[in-house]
């Protein structure tokens, strides 16, 4: 349907609420049905707005560097989009690491954070340890110039026995961190102390900053 490898099923199930909308269904949906993301869901929506052809017609997220010029383009900035994915769970291993597209971000309201586009990368959530503030295949954005932990904040954390973890950092005594997984099922997801000393092991990639909504 319209270059989407999800089936009919599976949009009337999105469409019918039995399936939750996540940011890329959303995105697709927007192109197929042509409407505006935020018109539907506006936490999902929130700093993203569709780019448009020369046409008027809707065109999805992902867009290429080279439509730059493309009317309006002036009030974007374009995030690349990496294959890389931030483990919320175990770890993920990313051995080969590809940009695959770009996102389109309003600059008045990357701005407002404060953030610089130069500073920013997109790359996608695997597996379900920071449930429910970020989910399986939630797309993050990351600024790479905040690599010094903050409490309470998400960052991306390289770690060399881990692989990419994304990871909320609490403090804890005698300067140590706790690499805390939101889901409450410890069992599964435990928590983990971190300590500034081994930087050579836990290596802060970037903070994440939006998820399809602020965190």
């Amino acid at each position: 349907m319209c270059g989407w490898n999800s089936g009919q099923s599976a949009v009337s199930q999105y469409l019918g609420g039995k399936l939750a909308l996540n940011l890329e269904a959303l995105i697709k949906l927007s192109e197929v049905l042509d409407f505006e993301p935020e018109d539907v869901s506006p936490t999902l929506g929130r700093g993203v707005t569709r780019k448009k052809d020369s046409t008027g017609q809707g065109k999805n997220k992902s867009v290429d560097l080279s439509n730059e010029e493309e009317d309006g383009a002036d009030n974007y900035a374009f995030i690349p989009q990496y294959t890389a994915m931030a483990a919320a769970g175990a770890g993920h291993d990313n051995p080969h690491v590809e940009i695959r597209s770009t996102l389109a971000f309003k600059k008045e309201w990357l701005a407002s954070k404060g953030l610089q586009p130069r500073n920013l990368r997109v790359i996608y959530a695997d597996g379900e340890s920071m449930w429910p503030t970020i989910n399986d295949q939630d797309v993050l954005l990351v600024d790479s110039s905040q690599v010094e932990p903050v409490d309470n904040g998400v960052f991306v954390i390289e770690s060399g026995a881990d692989g990419t973890l994304v990871k909320r950092l609490v403090r804890a005594p005698l300067q140590q961190w706790i690499l805390l997984s939101d889901n409450t099922d410890k069992a599964a997801y435990p928590d983990r102390f971190y300590l500034r000393s081994e930087s050579n092991e836990h290596q802060i990639v970037g903070r994440v900053i939006w998820r399809g909504g602020d965190l």
